[in-house]
């Protein structure tokens, strides 16, 4: 490499020993160039291979309501949001999962708002369903914030992961993005509550998000290589309209891959999903996160007639699409730069 003595330093570092300090990552962030981010690319490639070869792991989205109790400020669903709100029963989430099983998926994810309507009786049941119809399958929950006990019984009823973003490892930041009636607090302790449990744990956070500085990112880094979640999503920042940030701007696609590289280094049996942000600010983003280092892909599995409604920022893309078009164009996607989506639950895999 030709680039600055102390960058090369630090990349090399992170390439051997999988950590650095948190102003080595902010220096690593703050004076990324062409060259580092190829150079981070071809390392992360290399990595994601040795490790799950070129198998692109699908999970099956379920977007099963768009109803929440809170008013993130940069979310399109927020509570005081105008869309249009829906709530799918449990006979809509099985059919899903029936068409989704018959189109290869063994891994299902069910998001949603923070709507009281699922409560752990509801939300238990449905997952005993699922469980008991797919033994094959991996249950994945995206619902938020609950308490210890709530998490519990998911996981007794058969769900194996939760994704739960922190979105920021900075409190004051994370206080920038949320209402007060949110507390930064609550939600890593509900992450750690997950891991206590037994979950597969995702986390994840937005790129260039209102506020954020480079030691925010810094900060995120640093909480990935201390945490070692299963997952990590991470996308660009996209601007929703009818949210206090409507007038802000979108994220950058070329510092989001550049990011995932970096994650692929932190921990490297780590699964990194190509988000559908990344597809919607940039027509192959989702082909470059994967050849920046993401081995997972989440085509939707939910109904054509309610995916419009569920735009947690503006224009993105699918929304129109049957699930098995989502599933053999993300197929075929794979496919032209030399990757191959796997049937499989996609499990993370032993690393020494």
């Amino acid at each position: 490499m030709r680039m600055n003595t102390k960058l090369n330093e630090y990349i090399e570092k992170l390439a051997s020993t999988h950590q650095l300090s948190l102003d080595a990552y902010e220096y690593v962030i703050t004076h990324r160039d062409e060259e580092a981010a190829e150079w981070l690319a071809r390392k992360a490639r290399d990595i994601s291979q040795s490790i799950y070869g070129k198998s692109i792991y699908v999970r099956g989205l379920i977007e099963f309501t768009n109803i929440c109790k809170n008013d993130c400020f940069y979310c399109g669903i927020r509570k005081d949001a105008s869309c249009s709100r829906y709530r799918l029963d449990q006979e809509d989430i099985l059919e899903c999962c029936a068409e989704g099983y018959d189109l290869g998926f063994r891994t299902f994810v069910l998001q949603g708002g923070e709507d009281a309507y699922f409560n752990d009786a509801r939300l238990c049941d449905i997952v005993s369903k699922i469980h008991t119809l797919y033994p094959d399958c991996a249950i994945t929950l995206s619902v938020g914030e609950r308490n210890k006990e709530s998490y519990q019984r998911l996981f007794d009823a058969g769900a194996s992961r939760y994704l739960l973003r922190h979105e920021t490892a900075d409190r004051n930041h994370y206080h920038k993005l949320h209402p007060s009636s949110m507390s930064f607090s609550h939600r890593m302790r509900c992450i750690q509550d997950l891991r206590d449990i037994g979950y597969d744990v995702g986390i994840g956070m937005m790129v260039q998000s209102p506020y954020q500085t480079a030691h925010h990112l810094a900060e995120d880094l640093k909480f990935v290589e201390t945490f070692h979640p299963e997952m990590c999503g991470i996308g660009p920042y996209i601007t929703a309209k009818d949210t206090p940030f409507h007038d802000q701007p979108s994220g950058s696609v070329e510092l989001t891959l550049y990011l995932i590289s970096i994650l692929r280094l932190i921990y490297p049996p780590m699964l990194i999903p190509a988000t559908t942000a990344l597809g919607t600010l940039d027509p192959v983003g989702r082909e470059k996160g994967v050849l920046a280092g993401a081995n997972v892909v989440m085509p939707n599995l939910s109904p054509v007639g309610v995916r419009r409604k569920y735009q947690l920022y503006d224009n993105k893309i699918c929304v129109g699409d049957e699930s098995a078009q989502c599933r053999h164009c993300l197929e075929n996607r794979m496919d032209r730069i030399g990757y191959t989506v796997v049937t499989d639950r996609g499990d993370i895999k032993l690393w020494d």
